[in-house]
């Protein structure tokens, strides 16, 4: 980072001074901080080129934010080379990615040549077995060669069973005698948690070699949302279902709704009074529609929209939107088509009761619907609710006339709480500008 700031600055004729040393000091230490909390060095062996990338990029936007915040509080913003400081935010995460590119590079040619692999055996022949063997057959740089499978349900020999990745080579206790000869690196114990008092000796007895010992819960073979370790009071746990904005990445979640939501209000408030004059005067009734919705955890929150319809319902039974629908006015399926309708929503992202990106909130009616026709539908709530969405941008807009339609526009939703990053609401954002507006079952 120094030395790119320094070519930089040399580059444009600008003076170095001390306060150059500064930034790069910030920076540097806030980049290996957060790095550390993201375990992006930790984990370097388990992460593909893209997962790097988007990483990378993720923490020197923090960097980036933390330099823009520190200029302002001290006032020192104007001491800087305006040109130099933007290019060097660009260039930076660009090199960076390129030298996390040729160590990943030459990560898997050593690995290749057998430098520094690690050979590993997995205790347990079963589908959670089976899933961690193709994980280590699929990723190149992880620097393991799992030798095979060790189960006491096979006891006549090495043998591969039908579509299983690697053979049984034998017993618990042949695992235990290999790892004490020191032909096994690394074991990944992948027995049922049912099988307690197993797992318990097994781990006693591996206690007698040099491996390097990991459980695999079966509880990963669940669906798990947003999983996450954590500890309560130096207690180890692990969440099953949970959000992914606490701490710093609720932050950065709330601040990137409240630049955004501020701007495009500034840019959308003259349509807007248009869009209220217009509805006064083409159809009786309010200019806004307010609607009783579910907002994060389940929380009862009023969803603004402009009125495009002669009727305002919101009790036990709302009906969905049809094609020809008697009750939508001539500008409001006009709205509805172009989402114009769902404008004011940004007041609601303000208020802090939604999100730009989100799973779409539904009417109260609909969720007590389908909560009880689709497994994990309430998961939807663990996050705010968004004026666009991952299932809004993939087609899955509008009328939900079938339970399939539901449960597709649900696993996009939860989907997207499992993959959720700052990059992630960017690519929805410009997808929803530049093809999501408009979608041909909005009704």
């Amino acid at each position: 980072m120094g030395l790119t700031l320094l070519v930089i600055v040399r580059s444009y004729g600008v003076i170095w001074t001390d306060k150059y040393s500064l930034i790069v000091a910030i920076s540097i230490g806030v980049f290996l901080f957060v790095a550390g909390v993201q375990r992006i060095y930790t984990d370097s062996n388990a992460l593909s080129l893209g997962r790097r990338a988007a990483k990378v990029c993720y923490i020197w936007l923090l960097v980036v934010m933390g330099l823009l915040l520190f200029g302002y509080a001290t006032k020192t913003s104007a001491e800087y080379s305006r040109l130099t400081l933007f290019t060097w935010f660009v260039i930076t995460p660009i090199l960076l990615i390129l030298w996390h590119a040729v160590l990943l590079r030459l990560q898997s040619e050593l690995y290749k040549r057998g430098w520094n692999v690690r050979r590993v055996a997995i205790a347990g022949a079963r589908d959670l077995g089976k899933q961690v063997a193709y994980s280590m057959l699929n990723s190149h740089n992880m620097g393991m060669k799992p030798v095979g499978f060790y189960d006491d349900r096979k006891t006549n020999g090495p043998r591969p069973l039908v579509h299983d990745p690697l053979p049984i080579v034998g017993t618990m206790e042949d695992l235990v005698r290999a790892a004490r000869e020191g032909d096994i690196d690394v074991v990944f114990i992948a027995l049922p948690m049912r099988a307690e008092e197993r797992i318990k000796m097994l781990v006693s007895k591996l206690s007698d070699t040099t491996a390097s010992v990991y459980i695999v819960p079966d509880f990963f073979m669940f669906d798990l949302l947003s999983a996450r370790w954590g500890n309560i009071g130096g207690l180890p746990v692990v969440s099953i279902y949970d959000t992914p904005f606490y701490g710093i990445d609720g932050w950065l979640k709330r601040s990137f709704d409240v630049v955004m939501a501020s701007a495009i209000l500034v840019l959308i408030a003259l349509p807007m009074l248009f869009i209220a004059a217009a509805i006064k005067l083409t159809s009786p009734g309010p200019v806004l529609f307010k609607q009783r919705r579910y907002g994060i955890n389940g929380e009862m929150i009023e969803v603004y929209k402009f009125r495009s319809m002669t009727v305002t319902e919101d009790g036990d039974e709302v009906r969905q939107a049809t094609k020809g629908d008697a009750r939508v006015t001539k500008l409001g399926a006009f709205l509805r088509r172009t989402s114009m309708d769902e404008l004011p929503q940004f007041f609601n992202v303000l208020l802090g009761t939604m999100s730009i990106v989100g799973p779409r909130p539904h009417a109260v009616s609909h969720n007590e619907e389908y909560r009880g026709l689709i497994n994990g539908y309430m998961l939807r709530h663990k996050v705010k609710p968004g004026i666009t969405g991952l299932a809004q941008v993939n087609g899955w807009r509008g009328e939900t006339d079938t339970l399939e339609k539901m449960q597709k526009r649900i696993e996009y939703d939860l989907e997207y709480i499992n993959r959720w990053s700052v990059w992630l609401d960017a690519k929805i954002v410009l997808k929803t500008i530049t093809h999501g507006f408009v979608g041909k079952n909005a009704y």
